[in-house]
């Protein structure tokens, strides 16, 4: 198997392995497009420019989701960070399943739910292959070693969506300095993408409490 891009190992993460599901796909949309743009800037291929996304004279990735964002990148006039986290995220996320069901990595199983709503189940096709990114993130957390840029900018990825069974509400807590220093390395999408969540989150929180009090 290749190598993986980040934004195909934020997916993978953010699969529930034993129910053949993505946990939150609105989380995991938001996540995988903040891991294509961190590995752009990681690649050496887009950077910040006055808080702004610029691509740089790097060429193409290899990558087709990657190399697809790159070129909106370079035909788009200048935005924020997080205008291009959330741009589509859900085309990315889908994009990202297209790719790896085509490398094999997983099996997506397309269909309807109550026989109306369009539903995309991922069968992981090596649950080991999650298992070792699992351990790279708690190694990148517990600074164990040294640390590569992907590996760092994955783990403050996850982190900053708070992604259940990866990173523990308690070791964010624990490791809260650690995380800051990862995202660091990560570039300017992890913050942009942990301020998108937030809003996300509240916005849930807002609708609950709506809901609740009808």
């Amino acid at each position: 198997m290749t190598e993986l891009s980040l934004p195909a190992k934020a997916y993978l993460l953010a699969c529930d392995v034993g129910a053949n599901k993505l946990r939150d796909r609105a989380r995991a949309g938001l996540l995988i497009r903040g891991a294509a743009l961190t590995d752009l800037v990681v690649r050496g291929s887009v950077a910040d420019e006055d808080g702004r996304v610029a691509a740089s004279a790097a060429g193409p990735t290899g990558d087709l989701v990657l190399d697809e964002m790159l070129t909106e990148i370079a035909g788009e006039s200048p935005r924020k960070w997080k205008w291009w986290v959330r741009k589509d995220a859900r085309g990315t996320l889908e994009a990202v399943e297209s790719q790896l069901d085509t490398a094999g990595v997983i099996e997506l199983k397309t269909g309807r739910t109550l026989g109306l709503f369009p539903s995309r189940r991922p069968v992981v096709r090596d649950p080991a292959v999650v298992e070792r990114l699992r351990a790279s993130v708690d190694q990148a957390l517990r600074g164990s070693g040294p640390v590569s840029d992907m590996d760092a900018a994955l783990t403050a990825l996850v982190a900053a969506v708070e992604l259940r069974g990866v990173v523990s509400g308690r070791d964010r807590r624990r490791y809260k300095d650690r995380i800051e220093e990862l995202s660091e390395r990560g570039g300017d999408a992890v913050p942009a993408l942990r301020k998108l969540f937030r809003e996300l989150r509240a916005v849930r929180a807002s609708a609950a409490s709506s809901s609740g009090g009808s």
